[in-house]
């Protein structure tokens, strides 16, 4: 149930604003009314352990950011921290128990080496848990100028197959051989979930990102199975693109898409041309879903550790995984503290005062928290 509830719960702000809806489903001039449809179950309201990794880079000072406003808010999480590195050789056991127990994690970004024998913490952390869905929400934000206008789309990938299983070998050498593995199982059930998330959130178009042009055989069976699940969704549109059309598409007319699926390199690529195109990764949100844990982090991946630089200037943008908090937060079914976070952080966006130099600029990261936690109710 962990994903019909991240899903539901994600957009559950829709609709509460008195006139002005913005692409986020709130509205930021006029004051929410208050909602009597979330009816909690008993004990809802119980405190909730958090697994934390910082992870490298700018990681710590995000994340750390994403602390104080909770603590600001009195929201009813407590984190229990772990320190880990993407030069590790493995995600520590001791994390591992924590992420099962809890169920949740916060994660800021885990460097991944280009090349060598190390493999990517994030895609082990993904494959271990079952993350099978990534979710990475790429929309305008009120008072943030991009190229293009109306942009709200949903990104759905599939987290734990394709070219991140890293099945790789040197056959002899000087030749390297790389499988890239789809399943029906794995295709069924990434391709239910986007139905499922567009139908529980009013979305009207699910788009299958694909090349099965040239990969007849594993991109033509993600898209069969895409096409089996459509028929059970009649109100909604589906529609399939080749990922290189896609991408050009993605910058000449973004607003055309709504809720696309892909496998899992597609995705990526996707995510992080719709996160430029909307306003830049540093303030898309997104998580990581399977049917037992949901690991939350930056949405888009470009740039998630950032550069030294930033770190020791201490001018990184905490916006994307503030949001990504507060999709934790509607997660844990604590609906009315993420209603008041992303009012707040939409708040200090639309006025303009406090930006990072990536959206135009000059303040720093604490600038931003505490400009942030000054727009809490």
């Amino acid at each position: 149930m962990a994903h019909r509830q991240l899903s539901w719960l994600l957009h559950r702000g829709r609709g509460l604003a008195s006139t002005i809806r913005t692409s986020y489903g709130f509205d930021y001039a006029l004051p929410l009314r208050r909602s009597i449809t979330y009816m909690p179950r008993p004990g809802d309201g119980t405190q909730r352990t958090v697994t934390l990794i910082p992870g490298d880079g700018i990681g710590p000072l995000v994340t750390s950011a994403v602390v104080e406003v909770m603590k600001a808010m009195h929201a009813p999480l407590s984190f229990e921290r772990f320190e880990v590195s993407g030069k590790m050789d493995k995600v520590p056991d001791e994390v591992m128990a924590s992420i099962r127990r809890n169920k949740v994690c916060l994660k800021g970004g885990l460097a991944t080496p280009v090349g060598g024998g190390v493999s990517s913490l994030n895609v082990q952390l993904r494959k271990e848990l079952d993350l099978y869905a990534s979710l990475v929400h790429c929309f305008n934000l009120p008072g943030l100028r991009s190229r293009h206008e109306n942009v709200d789309i949903v990104v759905i990938r599939e987290n734990t197959e394709g070219e991140y299983a890293g099945l790789e070998h040197e056959v002899i050498p000087g030749v390297v051989e790389s499988l890239k593995v789809i399943t029906k199982f794995s295709s069924e059930r990434i391709a239910k979930y986007a139905f499922e998330y567009a139908y529980l959130n009013n979305r009207k178009i699910v788009t299958a990102v694909h090349k099965a042009n040239i990969m007849k055989l594993a991109d033509g069976l993600f898209l069969e199975s895409c096409r089996e699940i459509a028929k059970k969704y009649p109100g909604i549109k589906y529609n399939e693109i080749i990922v290189d059309n896609c991408c050009m598409q993605l910058v000449a007319r973004p607003e055309q898409f709504d809720v696309m699926v892909t496998p899992n390199l597609y995705g990526t690529l996707v995510a992080n041309t719709a996160a430029g195109i909307a306003g830049g990764t540093g303030v898309m949100p997104g998580g990581n879903v399977g049917a037992e844990h949901a690991i939350f982090e930056q949405g888009a991946s470009a740039g998630n550790v950032g550069s030294q630089r930033l770190v020791e200037q201490k001018r990184a943008n905490p916006i994307a995984i503030l949001l990504s908090s507060s999709m934790l937060l509607r997660h844990l079914r604590f609906p009315s503290f993420a209603d008041r976070l992303d009012q707040a952080v939409m708040a200090v966006i639309r006025e303009g005062t406090y930006r990072t130099k990536d959206i135009g600029g000059t303040s720093t990261t604490q600038e931003i928290v505490d400009a942030v936690i000054a727009k809490l109710d």
